[in-house]
């Protein structure tokens, strides 16, 4: 049987494609690939749309037999999503509407869900840092309330048509496959860095006050690999699981500071720089790692890629 790949297309879709199709999985994309066709394995089907087009989506169900749908095509832009809420909720809900309705419709029943760590907002943590699934969440943007929002929907159906949904929320990703995957936008932190680079200027570090031991903020970095692998594995978990919902992060359950982010940069590109300090932003809480204890127990999925490996990967895909 198939599994649906929403946004496969995608710098991190892609990614998730290839590790299902290399799991022997049979695969179908559908993303409005205004980028990124040149992503997919040949042996694909690519259906060019958008989540909103009603009856290509309900078209596809009919023309498929799938055994379930992985679900990463989301607007993700943290700024744009303050600037442009309703676009937002449109995209983001009106679109995950659209695909649950069409999986109610036609009895398909397994989801993973891409979620976010942006749901959980700026929690009040101890002194590790820590934050595991049952965390209180309270998203500070728009684009973390879509991805709340998006969790509370699958789960209703998981009561009120038997879905079994995996929410898998990400934590800071980076890194690539190779050179054909590479992230080619520069809204996360290590592709901001590159891009200061090539044009010459300082990258820029928001805060240098943090109670952290360099004084700038602590996030948990995955690899893209890693994160397509527990893809797969979430895959076949929900396959065998019974109706539930069921939140799980995929990081490293480790911190690195901006700081150190900038120096493996350094270190990997051969590039010496001064960072640019700046005020910090509004929000920003001093550290955030995740909990990836349930990610071992339920998928068993570890990350095995080092931040080092992120930075490289991403580097070499930048500069072939």
């Amino acid at each position: 049987m198939t599994w649906l790949v929403t946004g496969g297309a995608g710098y991190i879709g892609a990614h998730v494609v290839q590790k299902l199709v290399d799991a022997g999985h049979d695969v179908v994309v559908l993303d409005e690939a205004t980028t990124g066709t040149h992503r997919l394995p040949p042996q694909v089907t690519l259906v060019q749309a958008n989540l909103t087009q009603n009856q290509t989506l309900h078209r596809l169900f009919n023309d498929y037999d799938f055994q379930g749908v992985v679900h990463v095509a989301a607007r993700k832009q943290v700024r744009e999503s303050v600037e442009k809420p309703l676009f937002y909720w449109r995209e983001n809900i009106g679109g995950l509407t659209n695909l649950l309705t069409a999986m109610q419709v036609h009895s398909v029943k397994n989801l993973v869900f891409s979620s976010s760590a942006a749901v959980y907002g700026q929690p009040q943590l101890g002194s590790d840092a820590i934050i595991a699934e049952d965390a209180h969440c309270n998203p500070i943007n728009p684009y973390g309330a879509t991805k709340l929002a998006g969790e509370w929907m699958a789960e209703a159906l998981t009561v009120s048509d038997d879905f079994k949904v995996v929410a898998l929320r990400y934590f800071n990703v980076g890194g690539a496959g190779n050179a054909n995957l590479g992230d080619e936008y520069s809204y996360n932190l290590i592709p901001i860095v590159f891009d200061a680079l090539e044009k010459n200027e300082s990258p820029i570090v928001f805060g240098k006050n943090f109670e952290t031991s360099d004084g700038t903020c602590i996030r948990d970095y995955v690899h893209v690999e890693d994160l397509a692998d527990a893809h797969v594995s979430a895959v076949e978990y929900v396959s065998a699981a019974e109706p539930k919902f069921t939140a799980i992060n995929i990081g490293t359950g480790k911190g690195s500071s901006v700081l150190e982010v900038m120096n493996m940069v350094a270190k990997v590109s051969g590039i010496e720089f001064e960072p640019k300090f700046v005020q910090a932003r509004q929000g920003d809480p001093a550290a955030l790692v995740a909990d990836v204890s349930r990610a071992k127990e339920l998928l068993n999925w570890v990350s095995q890629r080092s931040l080092e490996d992120i930075v490289r990967s991403a580097w070499l895909a930048k500069n072939p």
